[in-house]
């Protein structure tokens, strides 16, 4: 994957609040949140809130930024992009946006633009204080994507991906996928509480995969809107092998037989590994949301 050296990079988009000291002590959720953060927030662990140290509770606490925002300071161009793993990111981010604002339009709707944040460690957000156990995630309650870019050496290391920087780009868009749902009313669908192969959570999870695809056939083609030309200038077949490869990676079997030694698919949130490539295949293909239906 490599990008425009000379385009300029947009990091309003993103929020840098590494290094950010918050409080410690267990996670709150505010309301009735806390079953829709087990479920849809990016969680690709497919564990429960207890083992993610959150609990429901009436306060709900906002991003705390960091003084030093490295991101405005060291990520101006798709060459910083091209050299640094912040960088990327924010690329991949503005390339994803970039997109689904021109496909929203295009089929005579509006795109409302979600932020990155960068954090390490622990994070407040609008869905409560999420550690960097739980992965990266979205959070519909302040429609942000929330990433400890640590999780892409996790990924690798002990998730057992072939890594590459298109795999980092395939889990943020992603959680990115979330977004599109949230803003078509289709992410509540995971909200119900019910896991399995078959529940609503995992046709969610599974929808926003393929909604990856969608922007991963588009990503070369997609104009920087600042110089008219494509931010992201070529994706390689070992790219996409690598976004494949980070999506059999996460899948319930796959983590649930290295973590625990059985499958128990009654307890999947996520979907297979087979079925996660499936969907990210589906969007890759097509390049068309409308093919992206897996709730049918």
């Amino acid at each position: 994957m490599q990008f425009d050296d000379d385009a300029d990079l947009d990091t309003s988009d993103v929020q840098d609040a590494r290094g950010s000291r918050i409080p410690g002590g267990r996670a709150t959720v505010g309301g009735g949140i806390a079953g829709l953060i087990a479920l849809i927030l990016g969680l690709f662990f497919g564990v429960g809130p207890d083992q993610l140290g959150l609990s429901s509770g009436n306060d709900q606490p906002a991003v705390t930024t960091s003084s030093l925002d490295q991101i405005k300071q060291t990520c101006r161009t798709g060459r910083d992009a091209n050299a640094r793993e912040d960088c990327r990111t924010v690329a991949v981010v503005n390339s994803v946006q970039d997109f689904w604002a021109q496909e929203f339009a295009r089929r005579g709707g509006r795109y409302t633009r979600s932020p990155t944040v960068f954090f390490s460690g622990r994070v407040n957000t609008a869905c409560g204080t999420a550690t960097s156990a739980v992965g990266p995630f979205y959070c519909p309650g302040d429609r942000k994507v929330y990433l400890d870019l640590g999780f892409f050496d996790d990924l690798r290391t002990k998730f057992g991906s072939s890594g590459g920087p298109f795999a980092q780009a395939y889990v943020v868009a992603h959680e990115y996928g979330h977004h599109v749902q949230d803003l078509m009313g289709t992410l509540g669908r995971a909200q119900s509480g019910v896991t399995g192969a078959n529940s609503n959570s995992v046709k969610v999870e599974l929808q926003a995969d393929c909604y990856a695809g969608v922007w991963a056939h588009h990503a070369t083609t997609t104009k920087d809107p600042s110089t008219g030309r494509p931010l992201i200038k070529n994706l390689t077949p070992a790219d996409i092998r690598d976004g494949l490869d980070a999506a059999a990676a996460v899948g319930d079997d796959r983590i649930q037989r290295e973590f625990q030694g059985r499958v128990t698919p009654e307890t999947w949130t996520h979907g297979s590994s087979a079925q996660r490539q499936q969907w990210f295949y589906q969007g890759y293909r097509t390049g068309d949301m409308a093919q992206c239906n897996t709730f049918r």
